[in-house]
């Protein structure tokens, strides 16, 4: 919802009048401007888990450098001035400590 930050703002006395009626209105307002949606709409719109297959790779995926490391707890590649302790099997970066 679009915010006119120039308009005058409302005492609690100009809120404590507003009434019961006026508030339920705008309110049904909004939700009858939310629920209007074109089925054509519909068809650019991608949900979650959609079938991706078909998709190249666009980024290039480097290994680990000598620098970095794999957190075992988050798995991801840290540098090594991030690395809060480590022993044989455990490499943890700060953010997990």
């Amino acid at each position: 919802m679009a915010t006119d930050y120039d308009a005058p703002r409302k005492t609690d006395e100009d809120l404590a009048e507003d009434s019961i009626e006026e508030l339920k209105a705008t309110r049904t307002k909004a939700v009858v401007q939310v629920a209007e949606l074109d089925e054509s709409d519909n068809e650019s719109l991608e949900l979650p888990g959609a079938d991706l297959s078909n998709e190249q790779l666009t980024v290039r995926v480097l290994p680990p450098q000598s620098d970095e490391f794999t957190c075992t707890r988050c798995f991801l590649v840290q540098h090594r001035s991030l690395l809060a302790r480590h022993n044989r099997r455990e490499w943890i970066c700060k953010n997990c400590v």
